[in-house]
């Protein structure tokens, strides 16, 4: 490979946040893998054209003993007892045109690899927050429109793969992990940045990856702190080299 195409690939791997190696891998598994063509909404599971009769069969049993067990009145989402048996006769008939309530409600996955993406932007920012606050209380804070660009501010809700990734964070806070960063989503309507933010993160996590690479690493909290000038250069790394000064 000539050195200029791998520089290239670099870059791209570089913005990514991933080495070259993943990148070219994941590159040449798009190509010989087909990608589906989903025609569902974007992060909605998309229905089975047909089921194995042993996922029918269980399937139908499982709506039958619901039916069984409701109440009587109940009216919740999984409905009453003619709604469970309706599904069971759904199943048990082939009827695959109505396959669709099975998942109705259901996300596609969240990949192992997206999930570990939005843990390691999770922890690049818990780093950021608590650098910047050591840094004002050794009083030399960080500039106002540095502080901004250093902020979490969530991912795009109308984005498919972004919006999943929202529900992770949710998901993850919810069980009081990097709770520190909660304020700062609540400052941005919740967590919702009202435009794609995850190549600006994922630039920003190969800065800080780099930074931190070039160090010891140690079980210190300190080894953790970045200096001002570590935290201007992830938040030059926002901003795209295209639109860079």
């Amino acid at each position: 490979m000539e050195d200029r195409i791998r520089d290239q690939l670099k870059e791209l791997a570089d913005a990514e946040g991933v080495s070259l190696s993943e990148y070219v891998r994941d590159r040449l598994l798009e190509a010989v893998i087909p990608v589906y063509e989903r025609e569902s909404e974007p992060g909605a599971e998309p229905a089975p054209e047909t089921m194995r009769l042993a996922d029918r069969q269980v399937l139908a049993l499982l709506h039958r003993i619901l039916a069984r067990v409701l109440p009587e009145e109940a009216n919740d989402v999984d409905g009453g007892t003619a709604y469970q048996l309706k599904r069971a006769e759904v199943i048990e008939s082939g009827f695959t045109g109505e396959y669709w309530r099975e998942v109705a409600g259901f996300s596609t996955e969240l990949s192992k690899r997206d999930c570990d993406r939005v843990l390691d932007i999770l922890d690049m920012f818990r780093a950021i927050t608590h650098s910047i606050q050591k840094l004002q209380k050794d009083g030399d804070p960080v500039g106002e429109d540095t502080a901004y660009d250093l902020e979490f501010q969530g991912f795009d809700f109308r984005d498919g793969l972004e919006g999943h990734m929202a529900d992770y964070v949710k998901f993850l806070m919810g069980e009081d992990r990097w709770t520190e960063l909660r304020p700062q989503l609540e400052r941005n309507d919740g967590g919702n940045s009202h435009h794609k933010t995850l190549d600006a993160y994922l630039r920003m996590l190969a800065e800080h990856r780099r930074i931190m690479d070039s160090r010891g690493r140690g079980f210190r909290r300190d080894d953790y702190w970045l200096s001002k000038e570590e935290l201007d250069q992830i938040a030059a790394a926002r901003v795209h080299p295209s639109h860079r000064g």
